[in-house]
């Protein structure tokens, strides 16, 4: 830990959320060679899904799930636990790139969203879904008005909206930092995401899934019955899989189809984990509903309580490295959230963090997951949830299931399942392209939320910030 990390000397440098027994497995790794009617690669929600629907549509189908690391490693056991029934990155995004189809992404997605909450009813998964909602707070004097019009927004599409000023705000979670909130119910909530993963890799296991952990795949080859998979476990070339199909679930982690890599951008965001509050403490912030909370900035923090009233607080830096590399520990990353974090909160001045992490998000220029199929139909792809995997990566699998069958379905007509999102260029020259939009996102925060030419033109692209 560097000089000055004062804030963050007792978080010990760990996942909150996979800190504790309970994991399912451990899965061996793949041995030797293997066949599969479906081949999954992926052990994150869009995997898990996608074998466990698999399966449940058609049990007789021989599923293999293979993950390079553990069940959870990536996004699906690192992220702040909000999930969403947004499939478009909010709202207004979607009314932004796909009018005409917004209605039928909004009731897809609150379908999705109740499926999932039937899910873990129906299968005892513990995964703590609490669907509260989440506000929506305004830190700076002309977020106070995009307040306004997004509660107008969400009024006209049908959703519990209300606009609350600084003392309504105040009066429902205390900040001195609010300025005014747009409270949301019924549009999402928040979850233990690990408890999630783990009950669905149990349920996997339980239909007949076979899961093999510290298995890559490194190689994959169109066959004349199907897809030939090479993995890697431990360093050493150790098996292969000769798949009919194969579902993709990669997200922010190099694909093997490299091709992929053009459309996903990997970015690193930060995460911290108080003690658990006292009860002085945690009356002293009011919160009854225990929703999640996010400012309206372009750099923004996302927070919500745990099942045992600490606070996981993230966001703000979402960076990327030249080459898409990174650290699960980055000190002034975290040093900056534990001083934001006192800003907003400053009646909680001594509390501790016990936990600090990062990892990766699977960003996409247009801030929503693509799809798509390969080697003549027997690939299919679901990436680049941008942050709101915890919910949307089920209607991903969903959909690349779809593909995979060559259904034509309310999924696949899509406009946003059937055209790719604008590619980044490759290095050298997307690392100075992301810094640029990372400033000019930065100096909009700061100028009212005035954008210059370069965000304006990278609206024209199809590129854009709304939430």
């Amino acid at each position: 830990m560097t000089k000055g990390s004062r804030l963050i000397e007792d978080a010990a440098p760990r996942v909150f959320w996979t800190d504790r027994p309970g994991a399912p497995g451990p899965y061996e790794p793949l041995h030797g060679r293997t066949t599969a009617d479906l081949l999954v690669v992926g052990g994150g929600f869009t995997g898990l899904w996608a074998a466990v629907l698999a399966k449940e549509e058609n049990p007789a189908c021989d599923v293999v799930l293979v993950e390079a690391r553990s069940i959870a490693y990536g996004a699906s056991g690192r992220n702040g636990g909000f999930v969403s029934d947004s499939l478009t990155h909010g709202l207004a995004q979607g009314t932004r790139l796909w009018p005409s189809e917004n209605a039928a992404l909004l009731a897809l997605g609150r379908a999705n969203l109740a499926a999932i909450a039937r899910f873990a009813d129906d299968h005892d998964i513990d995964a703590d879904l609490r669907l509260v909602g989440k506000t929506t707070v305004a830190v700076a004097p002309h977020q106070v008005e995009e307040l306004r019009r997004a509660e107008k927004l969400h009024r006209e599409h049908g959703e519990d909206a209300v606009f609350l000023g600084r003392d309504e705000m105040r009066a429902d979670v205390d900040s001195p930092t609010y300025l005014a909130g747009l409270r949301l119910r019924g549009t999402g909530g928040v979850l233990d995401p690990a408890g999630l993963a783990w009950g669905l890799a149990r349920v996997a296991a339980r239909l007949g899934v076979r899961i093999h952990e510290g298995t890559e795949v490194t190689t994959l080859t169109r066959t004349r019955t199907g897809v030939e998979a090479g993995t890697r476990g431990h360093g050493l070339v150790s098996g292969a899989v000769s798949a009919g199909q194969v579902l993709l679930a990669t997200n922010a982690f190099p694909s093997p189809l490299r091709r992929l890599g053009l459309f996903v951008l990997p970015v690193w965001d930060y995460v911290l984990v108080t003690e658990p509050l006292s009860p002085e403490q945690r009356a002293s912030l009011r919160w009854p509903e225990g929703q999640g909370l996010t400012d309206a900035g372009n750099r923004f923090h996302y927070y919500r309580l745990t099942r045992d009233d600490r606070i996981l607080w993230g966001g703000y830096d979402a960076i990327y490295n030249f080459g898409g590399g990174g650290s699960e520990q980055r000190d002034a990353t975290h040093e900056r959230l534990a001083r934001h974090f006192f800003a907003t909160f400053p009646q909680l001045r001594g509390l501790r963090f016990t936990h600090r992490w990062g990892g990766m998000i699977d960003s996409t220029s247009r801030f929503t997951p693509f799809f798509g199929t390969a080697m003549g139909g027997r690939l299919a792809y679901a990436l680049g949830y941008t942050g709101l995997g915890v919910g949307a990566s089920r209607f991903g699998a969903l959909t690349g299931l779809d593909l995979l069958a060559r259904r034509s379905t309310a999924r696949t007509r899509l406009g946003m399942v059937r055209r790719h999102p604008v590619p980044f260029p490759p290095e050298p020259l997307r690392w100075p392209v992301v810094q640029l939009t990372r400033r000019e996102l930065a100096r909009a925060d700061q100028n009212e939320g005035r954008r210059g030419p370069w965000l304006r033109s990278l609206d024209r692209f199809g590129i854009g910030f709304d939430s």
